[in-house]
């Protein structure tokens, strides 16, 4: 099947008059050798409207297009048209050459690749193409995120995974909406970031959608059409856990930004993606929101624990990333975060280490906690349970406790560390 070209629509103004209706719907592309008269015909157009207020004069449009609308969570039908099948495009707006068909990649690369777009907040188009090769449209994010060798779409980007099922699952995933009868219609495609909580009614999806890139909770499988999209695996996936290293050669997914952008006042995007990166590499107990983008004490303590997990000493650990972690974080290799790595869990007997007690994680450690919990009084916060899964009702649940020791701040953050899992069982 060839891919057709859609047209960006979008209401220039919020008027519901008969008029304003009109001139939102999408005018036909020119043909060629008409440029001329069809630009007359916008500027008059244009100007007739500004002269009746319908529609701003900065809402000009050029021949052949409308500008497109916000698309918003629940709002009906996803407003993501795509482009064709395209090679990638280099900084001259030509082809370059491809690869292997069928790159191989990680988990750990596809959601680093993924986060950079969020952090660029790159805008929403089926023309243009971001300064990577890949286009701004929502097949074209997942073709850049799977590091394909082409820009796709939601009709050809299936060729390049397997059918899975809702509990296989895991980040850098996808779930793909493909209407074949009217591919403008609803056709979308998003990044499977891993659930919010143990129900598995709610996923955090990486997807690019008008106005720009994001990252969101959202309802499984979507916000509208949820028994269309269908989940698929990438083949060229490696058999290696997240975290692994890549290949050898592997690209840094962004450039170290200098030390200027990371440490108190910080505020920026990088410090989002740190946090981001961290959070990939085993960081996720040291957020209890976030990350970023304004710099905090979990960015530096789980910065510092990313570092003591390369055998760092003294300076070298001081949890500001300097350029070597940087390089590590981005490109997927080092050292994941592992218990030596966390808060020191020597001396607290049981205490099995923060790792055990974070968003995805299943085991009979949660349970002992939220029994404990409750048994402490602070039961009220689980409608089912507790345990073996980590969820929000387990996090609110300690929250409450340590705030009952007097704790505030990065010390009642809902994640037990050792002095909590001490007084919990005392």
């Amino acid at each position: 099947m060839t891919a057709p070209l859609f047209e960006e629509v979008a209401p220039a103004s919020d008027c519901d008059c008969p008029g304003c209706v009109h001139g939102r719907r999408p005018s036909p592309r020119p043909l060629s050798g008409l440029g001329r008269p069809a630009a007359r015909g916008v500027v008059v157009v244009a100007a007739a409207s500004a002269a009746l207020g319908a529609v701003p004069s900065a809402a000009a449009l050029t021949p052949g297009h409308s500008p497109h609308r916000q698309a918003l969570p629940g709002d009906g039908e996803p407003d993501t048209p795509q482009g064709a099948r395209a090679p990638l495009h280099g900084p001259a707006g030509k082809p370059v050459g491809t690869t292997a068909p069928t790159p191989a990649t990680t988990r750990t690369e596809i959601i680093n690749r993924a986060k950079i777009w969020v952090a660029a907040k790159v805008p929403y188009s089926m023309y243009a193409f971001w300064s990577d090769g890949y286009r701004q449209d929502c097949s074209g994010y997942v073709s850049m995120a799977w590091g394909l060798p082409s820009n796709e779409w939601t009709g050809s980007l299936a060729q390049f995974g397997v059918k899975i099922t809702k509990d296989q699952l895991q980040p850098g995933d996808i779930l793909l909406y493909h209407n074949p009868d009217n591919p403008e219609k609803g056709s979308h495609v998003v990044i499977f970031g891993g659930w919010t909580d143990h129900t598995h009614t709610y996923y955090t999806a990486y997807e690019q959608t008008p106005p720009r890139t994001r990252r969101q909770a959202t309802p499984y499988a979507y916000w509208s059409h949820s028994d269309k999209y269908v989940p698929y695996r990438y083949k060229g996936l490696t058999k290696a856990a997240a975290g692994a290293r890549p290949a050898a050669g592997g690209k840094a997914v962004a450039a170290y930004p200098g030390a200027a952008h990371f440490g108190p006042g910080a505020d920026n995007t990088y410090v989002t993606l740190l946090g981001e990166m961290l959070i990939a590499r085993g960081a996720r107990g040291y957020y209890a929101t976030g990350p970023g983008p304004v710099w905090g004490e979990a960015d530096r303590r789980a910065t510092r624990a990313f570092q003591l997990a390369q055998g760092w000493k003294g300076a070298d650990a001081d949890g500001i990333p300097g350029r070597r972690t940087w390089q590590l974080l981005s490109t997927g290799q080092g050292k994941d975060i592992g218990p030596a790595a966390g808060p020191a869990s020597h001396g607290v007997h049981g205490y099995p280490g923060r790792q055990y007690f974070r968003p995805g994680a299943t085991n009979d450690h949660i349970t002992r906690l939220g029994a404990q919990l409750v048994k402490k009084g602070f039961g009220r916060f689980y409608a089912h349970g507790p345990g073996p899964h980590w969820g929000e009702s387990d996090r609110r649940a300690v929250e409450a406790f340590q705030r009952a020791q007097g704790w505030r701040g990065g010390a009642a953050d809902g994640y037990p560390g050792p002095e909590t899992w001490r007084r919990l069982f005392a």
